[in-house]
C-alpha cells in the first residue's frame, strides 16, 4: 500500500469514528515528530500492541481485501501466559469493513471475541467450525447472538445491524464484509488479550502486515511503524 493511501484511509476512520461519535484516545492523532520526542513513560503502548493497524493482507487490492483497525486497549500476551490471574487478559478494538471488502478466512488459537457493529451498514460474517487438521469443517455451527443461540450450516452467514453482536470462539473460521449497498460499518471488538503475531490462522496464506511504498510522510503511525520513530522502542519491548 502506499502511505499516501494509508493517510486517506486513516482520515476516512477519523471521519466515521466522529460522525457516530467512537472516540478514540489521544495518541491516535500522535504524529511522527510527537512520537520522536516521547520517552518510556509510552513503553506500554509499544508492548501492548495497540494504535493503527491498516492492511491490505499482502494483496495490493484494499478496497476489495482489506482491513482498518485501531486497538485500543490491550493486554500482554506474555504476561497473560505467565499469570492469568493478575495480567489484564482483555482486548478492545475498533474496526472498520467497507461495503464489499472482505477480511478473509481466520480464527484465533487463543481469543474468543465479541465483535459489535457499532454504527452504518450491515455486517455479513461467514462461519466454519475448523477441524483438527485446521481446515474447515462440514458440520453445523453454533454461535451467540446477543446471548441467543443461532445455528447455520457450514459456511453460512449471519448478519449484524447497528446494535447488533455476536461471540465467536476461538478455533472457529470466520470472513466478513460490509453488505452491498448498506455503507462502510464501524465494528468493535471486544476479546480476549490479542497478538496479533501469534494469533491469527488465516485458511489461505495471506500477508497480515501491508507493505508500505513511503510516498510521504505518515500522518499518524501503524502500530508496526513504531520501531522507526519511537526512540525508546527497544528498550519499551525490553520492558
Amino acid at each position: 500500500m502506499k502511505r499516501s493511501e494509508i493517510n486517506r484511509r486513516m482520515r476516512e476512520a477519523l471521519e466515521l469514528c466522529r460522525r457516530y461519535q467512537f472516540l478514540l484516545p489521544p495518541f491516535a492523532k500522535w504524529t511522527p515528530s510527537d512520537w520522536r520526542l516521547k520517552g518510556l513513560e509510552c513503553a506500554g503502548i509499544i508492548r501492548q500492541q495497540i494504535g493503527w493497524d491498516i492492511t491490505d493482507f499482502g494483496g495490493g487490492d484494499f478496497t476489495s481485501v482489506g482491513l482498518i483497525l485501531f486497538t485500543i486497549r490491550n493486554g500482554i500476551f506474555a504476561d497473560v501466559e505467565k499469570d492469568p490471574l493478575l495480567a489484564r487478559s482483555y482486548a478492545e478494538k475498533m474496526l472498520i469493513v467497507a461495503e464489499r471488502q472482505v477480511t478473509p478466512t481466520h480464527f484465533h488459537y487463543f481469543k474468543t471475541e465479541d465483535i459489535i457493529n457499532r454504527g452504518g451498514g450491515v455486517l455479513v460474517i461467514q462461519l466454519w467450525n475448523s477441524t483438527e487438521d485446521e481446515k474447515c469443517a462440514n458440520d453445523d455451527v453454533e454461535v451467540l447472538c446477543d446471548g441467543v443461540a443461532v445455528q447455520r450450516e457450514a459456511g453460512g452467514t449471519i448478519e449484524l445491524h447497528p446494535g447488533e453482536s455476536v461471540t465467536l470462539p476461538r478455533l472457529l473460521y470466520h470472513k466478513f464484509w460490509g453488505k452491498e449497498g448498506c455503507g462502510s460499518v464501524l465494528v468493535g471488538e471486544v476479546s480476549r488479550v490479542c497478538d496479533e503475531y501469534r494469533d491469527n490462522r488465516f485458511l489461505e496464506p495471506v500477508g497480515r502486515f501491508a507493505t508500505i511504498d513511503e510516498d510521504e510522510e505518515p500522518l499518524h503511525l501503524l502500530f508496526n511503524d513504531y520501531a522507526d520513530y519511537y526512540p525508546e522502542y527497544d528498550r519499551a519491548l525490553s520492558g
